[in-house]
């Protein structure tokens, strides 16, 4: 069953951080792209890269079809969004 999880967004580049709803169904992609409305405010958009998510000060990127239902992540922990060259 789907649930509402708030996670907190910080996009590479921005200095600010966002709080993002997104589903527990949803995939790290879609989380993704849940936190692209840094993207043409305070962030110019970046053609040719995708959007990438990891926790806070990992080196390892979440795979792009976890879950977050399945991730480990807690409600309202801070995850980066990173631009990678696709």
């Amino acid at each position: 069953p789907m649930a509402l999880f708030p996670l907190t967004s910080n996009f590479e580049g921005d200095f600010v951080l966002q709080l993002v709803a997104v589903d527990t169904d949803n995939t790290m992609d879609e989380v993704a792209a849940a936190a692209v409305h840094s993207v043409g405010r305070r962030v110019r958009a970046r053609p040719g890269h995708i959007l990438r998510v990891r926790q806070q000060g990992a080196t390892e990127f979440l795979p792009r079809d976890l879950k977050v239902a399945d991730s480990g992540l807690k409600p309202t922990e801070t995850v980066e969004i990173i631009w990678q060259a696709a």
